[in-house]
């Protein structure tokens, strides 16, 4: 999550060196006054059903409209606040919910940063379940740990600081195998871009976005594309990587697979709660 008090300024659309073409761009509101701050996603296998978490600790709801492969609305949204172990709505610093993962029978995993750890949750409503931390969480940033959590198709979740610390140091990722954290893996930096999201696609592959910001210029964002074998993240491909100013500040991630058997990735942008920030879902296609 980014704060920042200067206007952004939104460019026309541009990617440069992409494999992923832009689909389309959908400013999303409601007026509750807590919507907004939405920093991660999860949708459906067909795109359409989606849950998605929020800085100020709700789980956010509802269903993507499309028409003619284009998002044209955002219908039957619900909020529920993000509760504790005790089941009372998370508060003070541990509102901060980053990264969100769903597993195969609905259970659903949440990463938070400030007080750094992931909670699991049998459903929306139900209060969280604690879950083991790697000793390294408790030393992370502040405002800048658990930014990305993503699961596999075996079960396992995988989470990533937002800052690895240095341009040249790796971003460090921390596995859960369903009985303990290792940190055997890591995903190379690439200039001074920062994690926002990761998801494990259906085609098995990791994919990661990342976000730059410049003011005046806003947000540039980027997704990185890897094969994930027993030796590490290979295969990196660059996707997208938009011109400053091109979205809003892109935090959230899900990759599904069309009626065309197309790879889309779908982002959500995190407003901070700004007036001159908006809630943006963003459509791209893998050719």
């Amino acid at each position: 999550m980014i704060r920042w008090i200067a206007a952004l300024c939104f460019a026309a659309n541009s990617v440069a060196g992409a494999e992923a073409t832009l689909l389309s761009s959908y400013t999303w509101s409601l007026r509750d006054a807590a919507f907004g701050g939405i920093s991660s996603l999860h949708l459906d296998d067909k795109g359409q059903a989606f849950l998605a978490t929020s800085d100020h600790g709700y789980f956010i709801s509802g269903r993507i409209v499309r028409e003619n492969g284009e998002i044209t609305n955002v219908t039957d949204q619900t909020l529920v606040p993000i509760k504790t172990t005790k089941g009372a709505p998370v508060g003070n610093l541990s509102v901060d919910a980053e990264g969100i993962a769903v597993g195969a029978k609905g259970r659903i995993f949440v990463s938070f940063e400030r007080k750094h750890r992931v909670w699991a949750y049998m459903d929306t409503n139900s209060a969280a379940q604690k879950f083991p931390k790697h000793k390294d969480f408790k030393s992370l940033q502040n405002n800048s740990s658990l930014e990305a959590l993503a699961i596999n198709a075996k079960g396992w979740l995988y989470t990533l600081p937002e800052r690895s610390g240095r341009l040249d140091k790796p971003f460090p990722v921390y596995r859960f195998n369903g009985k303990a954290w290792d940190k055997r893996l890591s995903i190379p930096r690439r200039g001074a871009f920062l994690v926002t999201g990761a998801d494990f696609g259906p085609d098995g592959k990791f994919y990661l976005l990342e976000r730059d910001f410049k003011i005046p210029l806003g947000v540039a964002t980027r997704v990185r594309r890897f094969t994930l074998a027993k030796t590490g993240f290979v295969e990196e491909q660059v996707l997208v990587e938009t011109a400053f100013g091109t979205h809003d500040n892109l935090e959230g991630i899900s990759v599904w697979q069309d009626d065309q058997n197309r790879t889309r990735i779908t982002l959500v942008s995190d407003d901070n709660f700004n007036f001159f920030q908006r809630t943006e879902l963003v459509d791209y296609v893998v050719e």
